[in-house]
């Protein structure tokens, strides 16, 4: 079977988004990347600091309401609907509900074929990266290194508190059929 779509889930910081750029260079084929920032970025203004929507609290920690959600569910089967018509898929994703949030993505995906990669990394590292981006709330990285891969299977696991983006996406490459 020939996979549609890659699922990197870790959390804030975790290098992720270098992963996606870097698999987008060495894989063979064009793969599309949309992530979760892109998806918040994406709603209206309104909605990003709202309970309907999504609040991001001062010391890090994410809520989500019933229209985020919506939203949400929305945008999943607009992506996989891109991946039924023949784009490959990279989703960059932060599954701020463990097992509950690949749960949604399993429902949006039925039977495409998906690799599930959990990206980790070191909440010390992770936190460190956060301060020098410098364009995220301190205490993001840190709440969310472990608790957004509770519960959640994968495919395959890489670490990026010692190994750089493009080691760990020629690994996730070598297991894209």
């Amino acid at each position: 079977m020939t996979t549609q779509m890659i699922i990197l889930n870790g959390g804030s910081s975790s290098g992720k988004s270098g992963i996606v750029r870097c698999l987008q260079a060495v894989l063979p084929d064009p793969w599309l990347a949309f992530g979760c920032d892109s998806f918040v970025d994406a709603m209206p203004t309104k909605m990003q600091a709202s309970d309907e929507g999504i609040v991001f609290a001062a010391d890090g920690g994410v809520s989500v309401g019933a229209g985020f959600r919506a939203l949400e569910a929305a945008w999943m089967a607009g992506v996989v609907e891109m991946a039924r018509a023949g784009a490959r898929v990279i989703i960059d994703d932060v599954f701020l509900g463990g097992a509950a949030s690949q749960q949604r993505w399993q429902k949006a995906l039925g039977r495409l074929t998906v690799l599930w990669v959990g990206v980790r990394c070191e909440s010390a590292v992770a936190a460190g990266r956060e301060v020098a981006r410098g364009d995220r709330i301190q205490g993001m990285a840190a709440a969310q290194a472990d608790v957004v891969h509770e519960g959640v299977l994968y495919d395959l696991e890489v670490d990026t508190t010692h190994t750089e983006s493009l080691p760990c996406a020629r690994t996730i490459a070598a297991h894209v059929s």
